[in-house]
């Protein structure tokens, strides 16, 4: 690819980076808005999101997830809180506000069910976390999505709401365990190159990616947000709530531990980010429009949820900063990231 090309998208995904908590809002805004025209094209959802997953797995690595397996208390610290703790907490929400609408209740399970974003990588490279740890997560997490799924929609769920075990999994791993997987060996057989020259250039078409389908996911439910009502309120308030418990959950196990600063912004992240774009893909296409409500309105808060934290973790770093270095100019303050 010419120089000027590489520069232009690098330009572009810096761009689109800063935008990111309006980006998910905007898409679905616009999937409601012209729900008519894009709903024919939900058949290229699982195609576009296999894509995202493939350009997503560019940088990992086996080498990477081998140094955590190798010391995996922080892995499954992070599993428990993502599979355990989470997807109890949506389930009690949707029991407690939602008591007799099981299709609700599955929708806030779903909601935390799903493996954790691949887009927590963006925010945690920010922020300076912990790389590393982040991206074992992710493939580890994603690798066993279409067993974690589906059985733990089935044990919490299978009497009251038909679970399509089988059909999900196969949709998980078409969608995320092989084009992760790809992705993988390609960084792997070009040792280390595919990472670093692909994955800068095809960045922004993870995000215009992520666009496309949480604006064609969102024209799928447009009936439920064009008529604005009681119960769509309380399950937008309802997310909102139980997504901040899983960002305050990391940020509170990460302290309990006394892990290091690096590891607790990769612990704040991943404990409040999920895939929801892949969330919202199997929520339309295996259940009741119903079930979608909760995933979709996720998608409201996570980026401007992250953004949100991200700047706590900024003022606490220039707390700390001025702390053990004294009196600093004012310059210097706003040179701190």
């Amino acid at each position: 690819m010419p120089k000027r090309g590489i520069v232009f998208l690098t330009r572009t995904n810096a761009l689109l980076e800063k935008i990111m908590p309006l980006l998910t809002p905007t898409a679905i805004a616009l999937g409601v808005l012209f729900s008519s025209r894009l709903s024919p094209y939900e058949d290229l959802v699982p195609w576009i999101f296999a894509a995202m997953t493939f350009i997503g797995s560019l940088k990992s690595s086996f080498a990477d997830i081998g140094r955590e397996l190798y010391r995996p208390q922080k892995l499954l610290a992070l599993m428990l809180i993502l599979h355990v703790v989470m997807p109890c907490v949506g389930w009690t929400a949707g029991r407690l506000f939602f008591p007799g609408d099981p299709l609700t209740i599955t929708g806030y399970v779903l909601l935390f069910v799903i493996p954790t974003g691949v887009v927590s990588v963006v925010w945690v490279t920010i922020y300076r976390g912990n790389l590393a740890l982040t991206l074992s997560l992710i493939l580890i997490d994603t690798l066993l999505s279409p067993f974690i799924v589906p059985a733990s929609l089935y044990v919490m769920m299978g009497e009251t709401v038909e679970v399509r075990v089988w059909a999900m999994m196969k949709g998980l791993l078409w969608m995320v365990v092989i084009p992760s997987l790809a992705g993988m060996l390609a960084n792997q057989w070009t040792r280390g190159k595919a990472g670093k020259t692909w994955s800068p250039p095809l960045a922004p078409l993870v995000k215009i990616g992520l666009f496309a389908v949480v604006a064609i996911n969102g024209s799928a439910i447009a009936p439920y947000f064009k008529q604005v009502n009681g119960h769509l309120a309380a399950v937008v308030a309802v997310t909102l709530g139980t997504v901040i418990i899983g960002y305050l959950i990391g940020w509170g196990c990460s302290s309990a531990f006394r892990w290091s600063r690096a590891d607790s912004v990769a612990m704040q992240f991943n404990s409040g980010m999920r895939n929801l774009s892949a969330g919202a893909v199997l929520a339309v296409q295996y259940f009741p429009p119903a079930v979608s409500l909760p995933v979709i309105s996720g998608m409201l808060f996570q980026q401007m949820l992250a953004a949100l934290f991200g700047y706590r973790i900024a003022r606490k770093d220039g707390k700390m900063s001025r702390a053990d270095s004294g009196p600093v100019s004012d310059q210097a303050v706003s040179d701190h990231p």
